[in-house]
């Protein structure tokens, strides 16, 4: 698992790439990635995340929270996916087993992004009261962060707790980096996984 790990994440697309290169479909063939949206600001860049994940051969299924979707629709994803968009625990339709642990089971990665304050602080605390965080606490699939959010919040000792217990666990990030933040202000908190705009 590490093995296939470190090969997607050392060759996962980021939306901030440019140049002239063109994704090779094959890429990723035969990975399977869950894509977690939280609601921040930068949920919007994570569709160009999906997308590029899927230009590339990877098989890609979208769970959300329910603050995501104030930022961004399911329809979105379930567009550039072609699959359908999870948003609660409670959804049954056509399945009869339990989605916290069907949509992890077959994952070769575990992506959140944007990785809120929020959200991070629930994964630390041991906290499942979502579909988002249940997935992240029934997953024995690696786990990558992406970060996002406001300077202040980002350097908040709280905050910088909760990533310290994380990675003492294993848990994996591309930490944010400094940048245009939508409270008009820069500073560390943009998230650098999801592309530079």
């Amino acid at each position: 698992m590490q093995k296939r790990f470190t090969r997607a994440t050392n060759r996962m697309p980021t939306s901030g790439a440019t140049g002239d290169e063109r994704p090779d479909p094959m890429e990723l063939s035969g990975y399977e990635v869950v894509v977690a949206v939280c609601g921040g600001i930068a949920a919007y860049k994570t569709a160009t995340l999906v997308s590029a994940l899927v230009q590339r051969g990877c098989g890609v299924t979208v769970a959300m929270t329910d603050a995501a979707q104030k930022f961004i629709t399911p329809l979105t994803f379930q567009s550039l996916t072609a699959r359908q968009v999870f948003t609660s625990t409670w959804d049954a339709a056509n399945y009869h087993d339990p989605q916290h642990l069907r949509l992890t089971e077959a994952a070769d990665l575990f992506i959140i992004a944007p990785a809120t304050a929020n959200v991070i602080g629930k994964i630390a605390g041991g906290i499942a009261d979502d579909l988002v965080s249940t997935m992240v606490m029934s997953t024995d699939c690696p786990v990558l962060l992406a970060p996002a959010m406001n300077t202040r919040m980002w350097e908040n000792p709280i905050v910088q707790r909760n990533m310290n217990v994380l990675r003492e666990l294993n848990y994996r990030e591309v930490p944010p980096g400094a940048g245009w933040l939508a409270c008009r202000t820069i500073g560390a908190g943009h998230g650098r996984a999801l592309g530079n705009s």
